[in-house]
């Protein structure tokens, strides 16, 4: 074979070869969650693979799947391995900020990311029934919710929820005139937040038996709505 003829079947080999690897690695990166993976899955490991998923959401580096395939293989039932108590915000998706995709999670949102029975409820299913080894209570900066309950804005069904989340403020006992022009007071609000809501879950009989057990993980998070990144507050 000529020189130039055998350089070009050498770089040709070694495409096929990274190219088939490439696709090896992407199948198994976007194999949907299954009852075996998912039981094999500890709640450290769960955390792990959202941290890693953040991360690569923040390098601008996301795993590109077959979403309609995993819409197919998915049909039958699901098996996340986490669940995640995240706020309605449209700049707060929980499947996007932690690069995970159809099957991978339960994500519970309400305004305020706050913790009452129905979502208790729920996250009692995703985890005792379900089998989600984790739970994130992911709170974020600039928060709406947070704001219009320091600010104690009445209106309609809105007054009641965001009653829900004035409990945060009362715990930090605040000395002053509370305002959501205070960014850091909106700030310490969000976080006490997330904490009062993991502790809710962690005091929640159903999820402390699992906790007991090590198969639950509860913690909070805090997303930066500037930068993507996520702070683990607990």
């Amino acid at each position: 074979m000529p020189p130039l003829d055998r350089r070009f079947a050498l770089k040709a080999a070694a495409a096929l070869a990274a190219t088939a690897s490439t696709a090896g690695v992407a199948a198994a990166t976007c194999a949907v969650q299954t009852a075996a993976s998912q039981a094999a899955m500890t709640p450290a490991a769960a955390l792990q693979r959202l941290q890693d998923g953040n991360a690569r959401f923040v390098a601008g580096q996301p795993e590109h799947c077959d979403l309609l395939e995993q819409v197919r293989q998915t049909a039958g039932g699901q098996a996340p391995f986490a669940a995640v108590l995240g706020c309605i915000d449209s700049r707060v998706p929980p499947e996007l900020l932690f690069d995970q995709r159809i099957g991978d999670i339960f994500a519970a949102r309400i305004a305020g990311n706050f913790v009452d029975d129905d979502m208790l409820g729920s996250l009692e299913f995703a985890t005792h029934v379900a089998g989600a080894k984790l739970i994130v209570v992911l709170g974020h900066s600039e928060c709406g919710a947070i704001k219009g309950a320091i600010d104690g804005v009445k209106l309609g069904h809105l007054t009641g929820l965001l009653a829900k989340i004035r409990p945060a403020l009362g715990a930090l006992k605040y000395q002053g005139v509370a305002s959501s022009k205070n960014a850091e007071l909106v700030q310490r609000v969000a976080e006490r937040n997330v904490q009062d809501g993991v502790a809710r879950l962690a005091r929640a009989p159903v999820l402390a038996k699992l906790v007991q057990a090590e198969r639950l993980k509860i913690v909070g998070a805090m997303h930066d709505l500037g930068t993507g990144r996520l702070t683990w507050t607990t």
